[in-house]
């Protein structure tokens, strides 16, 4: 099992919003960043856990957890004409962008902020603390993931 914090903005898909999903289970699409969509394609992989990160907010914060519940595929969004992810240049038989699906595990009682998650020596070396960490899919080692966990509160994590 790998860890990882998947950013989004919450006025567009919140932690609430895939809460309220049927099934509590949603697609991870419209990712159009090559970095994250090789973590998407190649990396991430079921039972993988994610800290849901509102970013584009204030404060932006680490709002809960969700596991991811299938591996990479092709986003076909790429190829509907009407959808705003949609990309001219993407070719369903040698497909550019990939999505996972995410289910929702837990908001935390007490969102994790930016400013907050630096004050914390312990998460040293975190990419989403590091200059130039804007990827909107990052790796997030065991021990990041846990501290930022054991911070906020959360209930019913393996391990």
């Amino acid at each position: 099992m790998k860890f990882w914090l998947f950013k989004t903005e919450p006025d567009v898909f919140s932690i609430d919003t895939l809460a309220s999903s049927p099934g509590k289970t949603a697609p991870w699409e419209g990712v159009r960043g090559y970095g994250a969509r090789n973590y998407l394609r190649d990396e991430i992989k079921k039972k993988d856990l994610i800290l849901f990160y509102h970013s584009s907010c204030k404060p932006p914060h680490v709002a809960g957890l969700a596991e991811v519940v299938k591996e990479g595929y092709p986003d076909h969004f790429a190829f509907d004409k009407k959808h705003k992810y949609y990309d001219p240049k993407s070719d369903p038989q040698k497909p550019t962008w990939f999505m996972v699906d995410v289910k929702f595990k837990e908001k935390f009682s007490r969102p994790i902020s930016l400013e907050e998650l630096r004050s914390h020596g312990q998460l040293k070396g975190m990419v989403l603390l590091q200059p130039g960490g804007r990827l909107s899919i990052q790796p997030v080692s065991e021990e990041h993931f846990y501290y930022i966990c054991k911070l906020a509160g959360a209930k019913g994590l393996p391990g």
